[in-house]
Parts: C-alpha cells; sequence; structure tokens
C-alpha cells in the first residue's frame, strides 16, 4: 500500500514525530482490522457447526438432479423449522451484501425464500423473486413483488454447485428488465458455479466454502473420517471435471 505524504506531515514542526503518530494509528486500524476479521471466521465456524448439529449437514450417498452421486446432502429447507439458526444465516448474508451494490434482494425459489425473508426482515431491504412457473391467470407476473425498470438486482440461493439453475433465475429477473450482477449462496459445493457465472460476467459470493467446511469439522473431529475422505474424493473428482456434473446440479 502506498500513502501519500500529506501536509500535515510534510508542513509539519516535527515531521519525525508527525509520521510516527500516522504509523501508529495506521497500525492501530490493522490490528482492529485483524481482530474483526478473526472473530468472523469463529462466527462462521460457529454457524457450520450449528448446520451440521440441525441436521441440515448429512453423509451418506444422495443422488444429486443431475443424476450423480454425492457422499455429502445439504437439506438448507429444514432451516424453516429453526428460526434462531434460520437468523443466524440471515446475519451471515448480510455481512457479505453490505460490501454490494443493489436496491432489491432477489429469492431464488424455493429453499432460498425464506432465507431472504429473513435476510429482508432483518435489513430493511425490498426483495423480489422469479416465479418458477408463470401462471396463466391472474397478473401473470415472472417476477413477484415491487421494483423498477433498471434497478440492480442480487440474486440469493441456499447453495451452488454450477451456475445452472442461477442463470435460470437472471434471465427471468433480466426479462422484466432488472439488472443482476451479483450472486450471493450459503455454501459453494465448488462444482464450478464460480467460474461458471465470471464467464458470463456475474460475480459469485459464498459464505461458505464446502472444502473449508470439511476442514474444520475433520480438525474439531465432529464428523468420521470416512466420510471427510469421501468427500474430498468427491470434490477432486470434481475438480477434474468428472462426468456428471450438469448445469442444475442441487444437493
Amino acid at each position: 500500500m502506498i500513502i501519500s505524504v500529506s501536509r500535515a506531515i510534510a508542513a509539519a514542526a516535527d515531521p519525525r514525530t508527525a509520521v510516527s503518530e500516522m504509523r501508529s494509528r495506521i497500525n492501530t486500524y490493522r490490528s482492529r482490522h485483524r481482530e474483526s476479521s478473526l472473530s468472523m471466521e469463529n462466527v462462521s465456524g460457529q454457524l457450520a457447526d450449528a448446520l451440521l448439529e440441525a441436521g441440515c449437514v448429512q453423509f451418506g450417498s444422495f443422488k444429486l438432479k443431475s443424476g450423480l452421486h454425492s457422499p455429502i446432502y445439504f437439506d438448507l429447507r429444514r432451516l424453516v423449522s429453526h428460526p434462531l439458526l434460520l437468523g443466524q444465516v440471515a446475519r451471515a448474508y448480510i455481512l457479505i451484501l453490505e460490501g454490494l451494490a443493489f436496491e432489491r434482494l432477489a429469492a431464488l425459489p424455493y429453499a432460498a425464500l425464506p432465507i431472504v425473508t429473513a435476510i429482508s426482515l432483518a435489513s430493511g431491504w425490498p426483495m423480489v423473486y422469479p416465479r418458477k412457473e408463470v401462471k396463466d391467470y391472474g397478473t401473470r407476473a415472472q417476477v413477484e413483488g415491487e421494483f423498477q425498470v433498471g434497478e440492480r438486482a442480487v440474486l440469493i440461493d441456499d447453495l451452488a454447485t454450477t451456475g445452472g439453475s442461477k442463470f435460470e433465475a437472471i434471465q427471468r429477473l433480466e426479462q422484466v428488465g432488472l439488472k443482476v450482477q451479483d450472486v450471493v449462496v450459503l455454501i459453494d459445493r465448488e462444482g464450478g458455479a464460480r467460474e461458471d457465472l465470471g464467464r458470463r460476467g456475474v460475480s459469485f459470493h459464498a459464505v461458505f466454502r464446502l472444502s473449508a467446511m470439511i476442514d474444520r469439522w475433520e480438525r474439531d473431529g465432529r464428523v468420521p473420517g470416512e466420510d471427510i475422505a469421501a468427500v474430498r474424493v468427491f470434490l477432486a473428482e470434481q475438480s477434474a471435471g468428472s462426468p456428471g456434473l450438469t448445469d442444475g446440479t442441487r444437493g
């Protein structure tokens, strides 16, 4: 980092003392930032453990939408039965959202609807959501909620493997005049979503990476070693581009 010399230093009666004071202030800010980062890491870790304890994370053999079999499954629809945990999840999203520019939250049905509702209630940000099925009666709206053409919507989902389902939602939002620059999820299953979205100019943000969650649970002995090993093999196969990972993969 390059800091230009201010007049307060250049014109100071004692420049050496002025520089020393500035260095002290910079180090104080750095220390506070480091403490804040460590605190956030701890909070995220506690949330990962809470998801495991609530049964939102399961190990075994699960068939995903793509037909691929996964040794780990995230059932974040269970959050509706855990209101306190849902509130913690919402706050984790908010920490990311505070750094983004947007006018509307956009929930990807159906798992993200309660999550985005919790975020909206906690933050005051208004929400919309693109319908999966457009009705042939009533208003026949593609996107529910109030918005203005040209507004920016940040798309929110529970997790991501590839970018498939996100592209479908983005297309619906853009068809009614909304702009989507960012996608935020709770868990990145590291199946290529970041790269898929990035190639189309959309930034991808996640509270957790699957590999980091696994590392934590292994370190703390919360998950049996064989389950940890199976997930690591699965992640390695994804990274190598194993067959079966197609757009729309979930779980």
